[in-house]
């Protein structure tokens, strides 16, 4: 009986892992599919001569010292040369800060302002603690219809997949140009990550934070706040 039982939990227990698989990847495959058609190179993006009503950059880590890490400059090197371009006339800087002692925006914008973007060119979002969180306020919060969303390629195409799924037009750019550190546990993850957003973006809950509207047409300095929110 005993032996019966145990047999019956592994038959059981093989059936379920290889259905949570199935959707696992299929899920994977279907976010890249469904996104990869809005991803293209900084050229490709700026021969179509389309110009969204902000350049989404999404946040990374900021060092001790409030430098940005090397992910996140590369996010800010190609965000900042594609406004340099004409590719929009405002810049989103998306991020954490929820602690005082940890600021991703401030970090983003400031470099930005070295880099010679205006500073009334630049948005902080100081809520943008997920991908989702990122795109779902500026939507609602910054009111944007159409974005450039700039990151690394792996998690391009779940950050392009959750702005369709709001109805945005988006275009992403890549900013690859290294290997990082700490990469294959990043991608490996991130298939976790598409099948969580396929998830929310199915249900839309609202971020842990939203707040009043901000347009985009007024300064950028009207999100100017050294304050942590949350």
């Amino acid at each position: 009986m005993f032996k019966k039982n145990t047999k019956s939990f592994i038959k059981y227990g093989c059936f379920i892992a290889i259905i949570g698989a199935v959707i696992l990847f299929g899920t994977d495959i279907y976010v890249k599919h469904k996104a990869g058609d809005a991803i293209s190179s900084e050229e490709a993006l700026l021969q179509s001569k389309e110009k969204a009503d902000a350049i989404l950059v999404l946040g990374a880590q900021v060092k001790p010292d409030g430098t940005p890490c090397l992910m996140l400059k590369e996010r800010l090197n190609t965000g900042i040369q594609l406004y340099k371009e004409g590719a929009a006339d405002r810049i989103i800087m998306s991020g954490d800060h929820g602690s005082d002692d940890y600021d991703e925006v401030n970090a983003m914008k400031s470099y930005a302002i070295d880099q010679g973007v205006p500073s009334e060119c630049i948005f902080m979002d100081h809520a943008g603690f997920s991908t989702y969180d990122s795109i779902y306020r500026a939507k609602e919060i910054f009111q944007a219809k159409s974005l450039v969303v700039v990151t690394q390629e792996y998690h391009l195409y779940r950050a392009v997949y959750d702005a369709m799924a709001f109805d945005l037009n988006v275009r992403g750019v890549p900013c690859d140009t290294a290997v990082y550190k700490g990469d294959t546990y990043r991608k490996s993850r991130e298939v976790l990550a598409r099948l969580k957003d396929v998830g929310f973006t199915l249900v839309k809950p609202e971020p842990a934070l939203l707040g009043d509207t901000i347009s985009l047409s007024d300064s950028g300095d009207v999100t100017n706040d050294k304050g942590a929110v949350g």
